[in-house]
């Protein structure tokens, strides 16, 4: 930059003033003071751009100092006062022109901090422009390595280092959300701004993230640290100590199953020696099972199974006990005759441990030592040989005995057969009851051995006679058979039956008695309603000989003609129902009972009178759920109708803890039963079924179930009708939701409502009569 001096004079007086400019201006001092310029004084000027630095510790900068003016020197100097020669490894000064130079700090250190100055010489003339250099450490994660692996159980330390100046800000998180150290003391951030876990988890496992902040320049940065915990090995074993049987060319498997993290390898070693797969030896893919073929008894000792992993090795010993299963090596079957003195039977087995023999007849067992209340079975033992005596042989000694050797570790079996001969023993019903024209069968039960042969016999002589067409005789193995056909009462009476074989032979005689009408029933009492009446009796006295087949119930208004009605016998019939009677009506009743011989005397009348009219009895329910499991099949059975007929049946039904009811749904009174669709699983339903007639509504007929558990498809609403009578035609006749279908011979003319509301539930109503 160039200086001049600038003397400005006046008329009257002279002063003169200093400024600078860059160039001088035109003169202007026509009629003003005057202006004169003197030659011009030089200096020197620096400039450092840029005028100050900030690097972050590791980048490269450079200085530009530049000179106003031509100037032979231009130095730069180091904080230290030192000056920078050119060709340095971390500082480079190098002369750019003649006027600049360019100072340039490579890789910058902590150490290159400081007051930087350029300075400029030109003879005598010197200037210089300082700046100032400040070197900061950028937020750097330095080692965050990933995965980290610990042990669990071990105090955890995973690392994540990070630098910065000023210093920073650690904050750690577990699976993106920061941890509250204040809630689980397990974990602590140490001065080295890791993250310590004391005891660490299997659930500790997964995603960390060490994320560091520098506030003073708004810095952030973060890793993803993988936390893999793993587990000591945990061996389960599936027995402790097996037992193994030796030389029947068996294999026997040691079972070790190892857990941990990472899954740990398993390995099998006995007397120190580790166990490989070989002739001897088998082992499935992961080791866990140890197969040890064609087992002896040099086999039998500890094997230790070994699990290993990252973690650590553990042992878990398995021993294997090798026993010689029983074997029977004596038994044989005898022969003996009924009430010989007496006969042995000898079982001998052999076994390691030695066996214990037990002898079974049929369901009776005979353990060592034991002798039967009546004295007539001993059972010996000694060592390997059991010995079973009967001291008196009976017919019923005959048959198959079981010997059965058992030790620890198995059993053999074998059987033996008794065979005892005996004279006929002859069983059967004495008394046979039937009557003229009526085949009975005298049975003649023999118990032979050998076999028998069986005659019949009357009055001495050999049945069949000659001529004799209602005899007939029929033989199995254990049974013969004669069939009498009574013609006249002299086939009654007294018949011989006489078995024969090598040991001896029998007589029995048995009785074809004439059989009789049954007695009469005994009326216990009698229950009226307006059009029913259901009667209680007493089964008679005698039956005759021969099985009951029918009740007969006959009853009468008084000076009217009895009505009757036969009913079947089946199992504990006690009481039957009389229908179609008049209300508040007086009624005589009598019971009868019938067999094959006829009908038998009545019982004495027993007088009743009806109720009066009145609203019908509750319906008795019966249900079945379907196979769907969420269907149910609800049948009803008419009670008294009141004396009215039932117009109809309404059915409601619902969840048996819920308030309210599904839409009552009205069914004709031909109506027998009502199927529930789309019921909800696993859920207790209650149904009420109620019967009306003209008087009124009966009490409901209540019935409670519970649907399946297993899950289906429910089907949609469906409510329909089936009337099926035993008539020569069909046809389906739609009425809303409802169908019907009929079978019939005439025409016919049919008016039916029916009222029906959609729910959860549906209903299809089949079966009306």
């Amino acid at each position: 930059m160039l200086y001049f001096s600038l003397i400005i004079f006046s008329k009257n007086n002279l002063s003169a003033t200093h400024r600078g400019f860059s160039k001088s201006g035109p003169d202007h001092t026509q009629g003003l003071p005057w202006l004169q310029v003197f030659s011009p004084l030089f200096s020197l000027q620096v400039e450092i751009t840029p005028p100050h630095g900030e690097i972050s510790v590791g980048e490269s900068k450079f200085f530009l100092c530049e000179v106003v003016g031509s100037v032979k020197d231009i130095d730069w100097f180091a904080p230290s006062g030192e000056k920078l020669l050119p060709n340095r490894q971390d500082i480079s000064v190098s002369r750019n022109d003649e006027t600049s130079s360019t100072l340039t700090i490579y890789s910058a250190t902590v150490d290159n901090a400081g007051i930087y100055k350029c300075v400029a010489r030109e003879g005598d003339m010197e200037s210089e422009a300082t700046v100032n250099v400040k070197i900061y450490q950028k937020l750097t994660i330095q080692n965050a390595p990933s995965p980290q692996e610990f042990n669990e159980g071990d105090d955890a330390e995973i690392v994540c280092d990070v630098i910065s100046s000023p210093p920073p800000t650690i904050i750690w998180k577990y699976r993106r959300a920061p941890i509250q150290l204040e809630k689980d003391v397990r974990f602590k951030v140490l001065g080295s701004n890791h993250l310590q876990i004391r005891g660490i988890k299997k659930t500790d496992e997964g995603e960390y993230t060490c994320e560091g902040r520098n506030r003073a320049r708004g810095e952030i940065d973060f890793r993803f640290i993988k936390v893999i915990v793993n587990v000591l090995p945990s061996i389960r074993t599936r027995y402790a100590e097996l037992n193994a049987t030796a030389d029947i060319g068996h294999a026997v498997m040691l079972a070790c199953y190892a857990d941990g993290y990472p899954e740990p390898m398993v390995t099998w070693a006995r007397n120190n020696v580790v166990l490989e797969a070989e002739e001897k030896y088998s082992l499935n893919e992961d080791g866990s099972e140890l197969t040890i073929k064609d087992v002896k008894k040099v086999d039998e000792g500890d094997y230790i199974c070994i699990a290993r992993n990252k973690a650590g090795e553990k042992q878990e010993e398995i021993s294997l006990n090798v026993f010689v299963q029983p074997k029977i090596t004596f038994l044989e079957n005898q022969t003996a005759s009924e009430l010989e003195e007496q006969i042995t039977l000898t079982c001998e087995a052999t076994g390691d441990p030695t066996p214990s023999i037990v002898w079974s007849f049929g369901r009776r067992v005979f353990s060592e030592g034991e002798q039967s209340l009546d004295g007539n079975v001993v059972v010996r033992s000694d060592a390997r040989v059991s010995s079973l005596t009967l001291k008196y042989v009976q017919f019923t000694d005959a048959g198959q005995y079981l010997c059965t050797a058992r030790n620890s570790i198995g059993q053999d079996i074998q059987s033996m057969y008794l065979e005892v001969r005996y004279a006929p023993k002859i069983q059967g019903s004495v008394a046979v009851y039937t009557w003229e024209s009526n085949p009975a069968n005298i049975t003649c039960q023999v118990l032979a051995h050998p076999g028998a042969s069986v005659l019949w016999f009357r009055d001495g002589q050999q049945l069949p006679g000659v001529n004799t067409t209602n005899l007939k005789i029929y033989n199995t193995v254990t049974n013969s058979y004669l069939e009498v056909t009574p013609e006249s009462q002299s086939d009654f009476g007294s018949y011989n039956c006489t078995a024969s074989n090598l040991m001896g032979s029998e007589s029995k005689e048995f009785l074809l008695i004439q059989a009789e009408v049954p007695s009469a029933p005994i009326i216990e009492q009698v229950l009226p309603y307006p059009s029913t009446a259901q009667v209680e009796f007493h089964e008679p006295d005698s039956s005759g000989g021969v099985p009951i087949l029918k009740y007969k119930a006959e009853w009468k208004v008084a000076g009217q003609e009895w009505i009757s009605k036969e009913y079947d016998v089946h199992d504990g019939l006690s009481m039957i129902t009389i229908v179609g009677l008049k209300p508040e009506t007086k009624y005589e009743v009598k019971m009868s009972a019938i067999n094959g011989k006829g009908e038998g005397d009545s019982s004495p009348p027993e007088t009743f009178k009806t109720q009066p009219v009145r609203e019908p009895n509750p319906p008795k329910l019966e249900a079945k759920l379907q196979s769907t499991g969420n269907e149910l099949k609800v049948n009803w059975i008419k009670q008294d109708d009141g004396g009215s007929p039932i117009k109809h049946y309404l059915v409601r039904f619902r969840p048996k803890h819920h308030s309210d009811w599904k839409p009552e749904i009205r069914l004709p009174n031909v109506s027998e039963y009502v199927v529930l669709r789309g019921l909800d699983w696993n859920t207790e339903y209650e149904v009420y079924v109620v019967a009306e007639n003209q008087q009124g509504r009966s009490e409901p007929g209540i019935l409670s179930f519970r649907t399946s558990p297993e899950p289906t498809v429910s089907a949609p609403l469906s409510l329909s009708f089936c009337l099926c009578l035993s008539l020569p035609f069909s046809f389906l006749l739609p009425l809303s939701s409802l169908s019907f279908s009929f079978s019939l011979s005439l025409s016919l003319s049919l008016s039916l409502g029916a009222k029906v509301q959609r729910s959860s539930g549906s209903a299809a109503v089949h079966g009306l009569h």
